[in-house]
């Protein structure tokens, strides 16, 4: 059997912009999409945490050190620049596997700096 854990999390990144014209997705800083373990194209869900939006979508990366993050296309109407959100990826993994997993935490500051792990 597997069971759905949490694989990674960025939590409270701030908007920096958000882009209606964009075909979808959200756009994350490569560094920080990095340092929690996500690839482009990987599927996520996101909390915002100033208007209690929660959505679903996938990554694309974003200018290395921008400190972007980018809500694109109809998710560009679930918040607002400097909204601040969570960002989940979760994984699928067997009774085995659990003992010895540990997800990736990253919490980030106002200006999209990694302040801790």
């Amino acid at each position: 059997m597997l069971r759905t854990f949490l694989r990674s999390k960025i939590h409270m990144a701030c908007v920096t912009e958000a882009n209606i014209n964009y075909k979808g997705s959200i756009t994350i800083d490569e560094d920080i999409m990095k340092a929690a373990g996500l690839l482009p194209y990987e599927q996520v869900s996101i909390s915002n945490f100033n208007n209690g939006e929660r959505f679903e979508t996938y990554v694309i990366p974003g200018t290395k050190g921008s400190k972007a993050i980018c809500l694109n296309g109809p998710t560009a109407r679930k918040g607002v620049v400097g909204d601040r959100i969570i960002i989940f990826a979760y994984c699928l993994l067997s009774d085995e596997e659990i003992s010895h997993f540990k997800p990736t935490i990253l919490f980030l500051d106002e200006n999209n700096n990694i302040i801790g792990e």
